[in-house]
């Protein structure tokens, strides 16, 4: 049986800087997520499977390891759905927190260049037209 509580328990026994390498942000700013999502947890309706510590690892390996929804859902045992309702819900409380920041400056050095093509690679349901006979 998937065990639903795992990814949190194995991460606690992570030191700081393997946390920061697993989630890319420090276990002060986890601990201050997971405060304001409980305030923010719906009073009413179904509680959800995942608890809010692996609701908000979710949507970190959602958002630093670039992988589908449906492969982070099945990695926390949840529809992919389900993940994505996750992924947004954290993301709103984030936002309206406005307790987290990007860096507001960029980082200067030998090395970097700041002239890169960025690629949006959202999923997006395509229809594909259907085989004809012409076709085969």
């Amino acid at each position: 049986m998937h065990n639903l509580r795992t990814k949190y328990i194995d991460s606690k026994k992570l030191s700081e800087t393997q946390f920061k390498r697993y989630t890319g942000i420090s276990w002060s700013t986890f601990v201050l997520m997971t405060e304001q999502l409980k305030m923010l947890v719906p009073a009413k309706g179904r509680p959800s499977k995942l608890s809010v510590e692996d609701q908000i690892l979710l949507c970190l390996s959602y958002w630093r390891e670039y992988r589908t929804l449906f492969h982070v859902a099945t990695s926390y045992g949840v529809l992919e759905l389900t993940a994505l309702r996750i992924v947004r819900h954290v993301e709103d409380c984030v936002i309206k927190s406005n307790l987290f920041n990007l860096p507001k400056s960029l980082a200067k050095g030998e090395g970097i260049d700041w002239n890169v093509v960025i690629v949006d690679a959202t999923e997006i349901p395509i229809q594909r037209p259907k085989k004809t006979e012409e076709m085969l």
